[in-house]
């Protein structure tokens, strides 16, 4: 054979070549497939030289003179780049006949890889989003071609077509070479994984259906459990229905980052009913609705299609997006969209709740099968039960009702599971404040036996009502003003101490600390900044009520048309100024109440059980006479001016309704205070002791 030169070759340091030692073996052997099977995994093998001599692979090639391996790692090494940068610009610009003419001179050129990024031309055109020229690429290049990685990242083709979007070019590059399907990138993720994870469902429903099912199993490592997990946030459920279907152990098998499909699934309580709050009217639009929930895997067939074709994969699996589920509901208004029932959808939320339950009757349906996977674990070892166990510690956490329910019904042991610190679901529950989960504890048989246990640090269930960890902080949050978080914390309190034995109430923890003793060593900075909150709330009103009170007295004296000479109102027979009169008084006394009893919040010795109904009492009673002077202080000013301006409706009407500006806006900010205030401390409460039997 001719000499062979060899140029540019990159020089990286000897000590890789310990690494890529059976490279350089498999070359000088003439075994190519072997060779090629590292380069796919480690790229920068054909650059690595030999740490005495010198030599890269290709001189290793050279001197045993296989000519085949010397064509395809000159290709590999990207030496003729220069040569074939015309062709990757016109790629990249969408110029196929350009790249055709030069293809036909070079048809290496589509072999051909950039020297910094490892990519193809191929690489090149997905990225470009060019459709056409991906097809006539694939077509000119072999199989081996397309498994070519670039350095960065290690994506084949079909990895960025995933990425991007671009179903056609999976398909094509598919279709050429299922091999692909199944090669990892630099994070060991397979196209499918890739799609999921950017979210690009229409191209994920296509790759699942030729993706083999094997590469998906739990043997195969995270994959499966991942793509489940990827597919609960974006509530696309058909893919994990399926799989699941196919094997029930993915659900407890742990994902990319360690946390499995159904303790994903526990975190989310907006996934199930029981963690959405609906109104009377919605509540109506929710039960009207009706959805079955998907069907087992013996009835399962897969169709994905487009506007070309339908493919399926051995007729496994049936994709359906919760869109084409909702254009049943509205399709007649969507073809009509300025039309009246296109309206009434979008007023009373139809398609929002309707969306709605289809997340909750597929995530329902998912968790059952995760059941029935848990109640046949009866020897407790196996792996879905420390799943279980952690997941349904998550489900506290986050107030996932249905959950819970459902995987006790499935295993009742799992009631008694506790945490690291020895903690039961109840007590976690309590340390979370998650009075939802708390409320079921009304709904067993044994909650006199639950409310005895201690955790690992003998704090009973009151010291947990005591605690305020970051959990409750998150919780308290959540309630605006110090004041009403204080006064939560209380009521978690009380309802604690009302269920729990006599004798715990005095009992000492580890920190030789009293339930009571906690609850005010965690929550002094909680009272000092209700104190503060309290104070500072009252001494706003009573500059406003002050004022009022000042204003009304002087018009009381300085009544509207002064007085006769017999000292007389002149218009004492006039029904307006009776209501002049009427109202004012009314004013002057409700905020002169206001005032008193904001100055008796100011003056409170602001102990830890004030903040449950003393203090909260005050600010009732002083926001709604506040309110209630107000709205008189401005009756008293129409009706004087009516008497004053009478005849004038021009000036008078326009006044009138200026006036209710103030009253309006005072509403609108203090009012939903005042109610919230209310519903808090004479309200039903958030702690429900009717629940229903349960277990």
């Amino acid at each position: 054979m001719g000499k062979l030169t060899i140029t540019n070759t990159i020089n990286l340091t000897a000590c890789e070549y310990s690494r890529c030692k059976p490279f350089f073996e498999a070359v000088q052997a003439g075994r190519w497939e072997t060779a090629k099977d590292f380069c796919i995994q480690h790229p920068d093998a054909v650059r690595v030289r030999h740490p005495s001599s010198g030599k890269t692979a290709l001189h290793i090639a050279v001197e045993a003179g296989h000519v085949d391996i010397v064509r395809k790692l000159v290709l590999l090494t990207g030496f003729d780049y220069s040569r074939c940068k015309p062709f990757f610009e016109a790629v990249q610009a969408g110029r196929w006949e350009t790249a055709e003419d030069f293809y036909i001179q070079h048809p290496d050129a589509v072999r051909a890889r950039h020297p910094s990024s490892g990519k193809t031309a191929l690489h090149i055109a997905v990225e470009a989003g060019h459709v056409d020229i991906v097809r006539k690429l694939v077509s000119l290049m072999e199989e081996d071609d397309l498994e070519i990685k670039s350095t960065e990242g290690d994506w084949t083709a079909l990895a960025i077509a995933a990425s991007e979007g671009i179903t056609e070019m999976a398909k094509c590059m598919v279709t050429r070479n299922e091999k692909l399907l199944s090669i990892p990138d630099a994070f060991d993720k397979i196209p499918l994984e890739v799609a999921c994870l950017y979210g690009h469902w229409h191209v994920a429903r296509y790759l699942y259906s030729v993706t083999p099912l094997e590469d998906l199993m739990p043997d195969k490592g995270p994959r499966g459990a991942t793509i489940i997990s990827n597919c609960f946030p974006s509530k696309e459920f058909d893919i994990a229905w399926d799989l699941i279907n196919h094997c029930p152990k993915l659900a407890f098998t742990s994902s990319g980052e360690d946390a499995t499909p159904l303790e994903n699934l526990a975190r989310m309580a907006s996934a199930f009913r029981s963690g959405v709050e609906l109104n009377f009217w919605q509540q109506r639009i929710y039960d009207s609705i009706d959805i079955q929930p998907p069907r087992r895997i013996n009835h399962i067939s897969v169709t994905v299609q487009n506007e070309e074709n339908s493919q399926a994969n051995n007729g496994r699996r049936s994709i359906r997006s919760v869109e084409g589920l909702v254009e049943q509901l509205v399709s007649h208004s969507k073809k009509q969209t300025e039309g009246l029932v296109s309206k009434i959808v979008e007023i009373l939320g139809i398609k929002r709740i309707y969306e709605m339950k289809i997340v909750h009757v597929n995530s329902l349906a998912f968790l059952k099968l995760a059941c029935e996977e848990i109640n046949k674990d009866l020897d407790m070892h196996q792996m879905s039960y420390p799943t279980a166990n952690y997941a349904i510690f998550e489900a506290v956490r986050n107030g996932n009702v249905d959950f819970i329910t459902h995987i006790c019904k499935a295993n009742p042991k799992l009631l008694w599971e506790t945490n690291g610190e020895g903690r039961c679901i109840f007590a976690f529950a309590i340390e979370c404040r998650q009075e939802k989960i708390y409320n079921l504890l009304y709904g067993i048989s044994a909650k006199e036996r639950v409310m005895q246990y201690s955790d690992s640090k003998c704090n009973n269930k009151l010291h947990m009502a005591g605690q305020l960890s970051p959990s409750a902080q998150a919780q308290l949050n959540r309630i605006p003003g110090a004041a009403l978080q204080m006064q939560r914390e209380l009521q978690w309190y009380k309802v604690v101490e009302a269920i729990i034995p006599p004798r715990y109430l005095e009992w000492r923890n580890d920190e030789i600390l009293t339930p009571r003793e906690l609850f005010t060593k965690s929550h002094s900075g909680l009272l000092k900044e209700g104190e503060k909150w309290m104070k500072e709330t009252a001494t706003s009103y009573i500059v406003v009520g002050a004022l009022i009170i000042t204003i009304m007295f002087a018009a009381i004296i300085t009544i509207p048309g002064g007085n006769k000479d017999t000292g007389f109102p002149a218009f004492i027979d006039e029904k307006l100024f009776m209501l002049f009169m009427i109202s004012d008084a009314i004013s002057l006394f409700s905020s002169t109440t206001a005032t008193l009893t904001f100055l008796g919040i100011l003056t409170s010795r602001y102990a830890e059980d004030d903040f449950l109904k003393s203090l909260p009492t005050q600010m009732i009673i002083g926001l709604a006479t506040l309110f209630f002077a107000i709205a008189t202080m401005m009756i008293a000013f129409s009706a004087a001016l009516l008497i004053i301006v009478r005849g004038h409706s021009w000036i008078v009407i326009p006044t009138i309704l200026l006036s209710s500006v103030p009253v309006t806006l005072f509403a609108w900010m203090q009012f939903p205070l005042l109610v919230r205030i209310t519903n808090s401390t004479y309200g039903k409460g958030i702690f429900n002791r009717n629940v229903e039997r349960w277990l």
